[in-house]
């Protein structure tokens, strides 16, 4: 594979939400998408990862025909101008692939399906839910269909694709699928979603290029809620082991949780976990709308997605004042790695640790950076080296002729 992806920090978009297309009627509405990719580039991304964009049932995770452009989003047309619009600018697009379940209006012969008895509609569901049948991928022609399906949207330009609930397909079926689609796209891309597991041993059991970090997601808003950044470093120990088998898409928002500027208890420690975010290993992935400090809660529900799914407005000057400081901090951010390209691969430890204040270094061979963190209510000096370290960003500007000193709530970068 290509190390096009070590270069890859990708921008979010939940299509049916972004263009409100999702409670709409047929529409062209890929148009609403391109406009606003100006917008992702200026904020430093080079990936756009779409949510779904097949035909379906409603939210598009119940995919009815995955060769067809959802009626509601366009056309083929459409999708192929989005795609050229994004190459244009240099965006790699990745999509979302539906593989572990599809919709009840899914055509196909019935021994695709897994199945809870002898009847005509006693169809394995996903996770309780009647909608969303479950594919059984021990079915060879299932296979066949998946390969099919990634193969003819890599070939409309497409360079990779985020696999939709992986941790409830065995990893055999997705070495089994990537290995021949790799033979005619050795440079796509596979990023699998996990939640739960051992990581290292989905990646190197499955042959895909990488797993959704929701391990270091849910340490980052944890343990600054709780003032506990041992369980941060804790989790950046476990993350150095899964860098060792792939490249993990790391985050701090996405289309299925409540974002990060509603799940922080405190807004002031947003800074700080966009810091460890574009310090630590990994291909970054920024949700949209979490870039303007979007807020929205995930419910549990009919419709609970929505708060979190909205539709973006026509153009940037449209956007709220009160988000441009969040957005402007993502492009300091994005511009720091990209200056560091080798944060890509960097292993993060901590050098000094308490329950409120860690220093963390970040390191590849030659290269280091050091992160330090202040959740407590006073100033802090850390007991570290900075002997010819300067401060690169800081949540605030300054003098900081002591780079080791960051005030209350304060967070900054050394290099």
């Amino acid at each position: 594979m290509s190390n096009w992806a070590d270069h890859a920090i990708w921008w979010h978009v939940y299509p049916l939400g972004f263009t409100g297309g999702l409670y709409q009627g047929p529409g062209h509405r890929f148009g609403h998408l391109i406009d606003w990719l100006d917008y992702a580039v200026e904020m430093g991304v080079n990936g756009l990862q779409l949510g779904p964009v097949f035909a379906s049932e409603s939210h598009g995770y119940d995919t009815i025909d995955h060769f067809r452009i959802d009626p509601r989003l366009g056309d083929d047309a459409g999708f192929d101008e989005l795609v050229a619009a994004a190459r244009s600018r240099g965006v790699r697009v990745m999509l979302d692939g539906v593989f572990n379940h599809v919709g009840r209006g899914f055509s196909a012969p019935r021994h695709w399906f897994r199945h809870t008895g002898p009847g005509a509609d006693d169809f394995e569901v996903f996770e309780g839910h009647h909608a969303l049948v479950a594919l059984d991928h021990d079915e060879p022609e299932v296979l066949d269909h998946v390969i099919r399906v990634m193969n003819h949207w890599l070939d409309r330009g497409v360079s990779g694709w985020r696999l939709d609930a992986a941790y409830a397909v065995p990893p055999r079926f997705w070495r089994a699928a990537v290995d021949r689609v790799r033979s005619r796209h050795p440079e796509g891309w596979f990023t699998g979603e996990l939640i739960h597991g051992d990581y290292t041993a989905y990646l190197r059991e499955s042959g895909l290029d990488s797993i959704t970090q929701y391990e270091l997601w849910k340490a980052i808003w944890s343990s600054l809620n709780d003032r506990n950044l041992f369980e941060l470093v804790w989790a950046l120990e476990r993350h150095g082991e899964v860098l060792g088998a792939g490249l993990p898409l790391t985050f701090v928002g996405n289309h299925d949780v409540t974002r990060i500027a509603s799940k922080l208890d405190d807004v002031r420690h947003l800074g700080h976990a966009l810091a460890v975010l574009f310090t630590t290993g990994g291909a970054p992935s920024i949700y949209y709308g979490d870039e303007q400090a979007y807020r929205g809660v995930k419910q549990d529900r009919a419709g609970g997605d929505d708060d979190v799914r909205p539709l973006f407005p026509a153009k940037p000057e449209d956007l709220s004042a009160y988000g441009w400081p969040t957005y402007r901090l993502h492009q300091r951010l994005i511009g720091l790695r990209r200056r560091h390209p080798w944060l890509t691969h960097a292993r993060t430890e901590s050098l000094s640790l308490t329950n409120t204040a860690a220093a963390l270094v970040s390191t590849a061979p030659g290269n280091r950076l050091i992160t330090l963190l202040n959740v407590g209510d006073i100033e802090t000096t850390f007991d570290i080296d900075v002997a010819g370290l300067t401060v690169l960003e800081a949540d605030e500007p300054g003098d900081h002729r002591n780079p080791a000193t960051v005030p209350a709530h304060g967070w900054q970068i050394l290099g």
